[in-house]
């Protein structure tokens, strides 16, 4: 599930959609930590007391580096991929925006180069979402960085990005993207020029808004708040 419209048509204007949404997908659509800690357990691994602000898996765990990202390579090849449950409030809101506004949404994952991996991630969005949700689902290798891909696929689109991570939330606004960071843990006191929402139903207002604009204004709220802070 990986066709393109050229870019260079894409930016003409006569082509784009402007309807679309692009996604993360773990920690985003779907709930992949409450799965992985689930798989972890079967191991005999638990996360240790306190570390819910831990972004890295050897932190959460009190394992090596190398052995997380060597587990997390695993869990995100195994069966167990194919059955993520949604995050939070996602489904009700997502089906929303498609099926009554009318979005579209492309998918950038670093999850997997497995086919096998591949195929189950999209069976798995089928099954909560609907296929006729997603125009593109990319998966890219296990925590790969996504400046590349965004600035090949959506540079200067204005398109919305919901990301947890804030490296890559940050790539796609360096390349003319509109982030929104889906709020965890890790992520909830970062200083950051964009908003940080907490579900899928505060996505849904600022894309559904009926002000032309209401994202530049909540940037120059978070960059008054970054300030005040500073």
């Amino acid at each position: 599930m990986d066709c393109w419209i050229p870019l260079h048509q894409r930016r003409r204007g006569h082509i784009m959609n402007d309807k679309v949404i692009v996604v993360d997908c773990d920690g985003v659509l779907l709930n992949w930590e409450y799965a992985f800690d689930c798989w972890m357990n079967e191991l005999g691994l638990y996360k240790l007391p306190g570390t819910e602000s831990e972004y890295h898996i050897g932190s959460r765990y009190g394992i090596t580096t190398d052995k997380g990202r060597a587990l997390v390579k695993e869990f995100n090849q195994s069966a167990a991929i194919g059955f993520l449950p949604a995050l939070r409030d996602a489904t009700y809101y997502v089906k929303l925006l498609h099926e009554k506004h009318g979005y579209v949404f492309d998918v950038v994952t670093s999850l997997s180069k497995s086919k096998y991996a591949a195929k189950l991630r999209e069976r798995n969005l089928a099954k909560i979402f609907g296929k006729s949700v997603f125009r593109n689902i990319k998966c890219l290798p296990t925590g790969a960085n996504k400046d590349g891909y965004l600035k090949k696929h959506y540079e200067d689109t204005n398109y919305f990005w919901v990301e947890d991570k804030l490296e890559n939330a940050n790539d796609g606004l360096a390349v003319g993207m509109r982030p929104l960071l889906m709020e965890h843990a890790f992520n909830m006191n970062e200083n950051v020029v964009y908003p940080i929402v907490k579900d899928w139903e505060s996505i849904y207002d600022i894309v559904t808004s009926p002000i032309r604009d209401v994202y530049m204004p909540l940037v120059e709220l978070a960059i008054k708040r970054h300030g005040e802070a500073a």
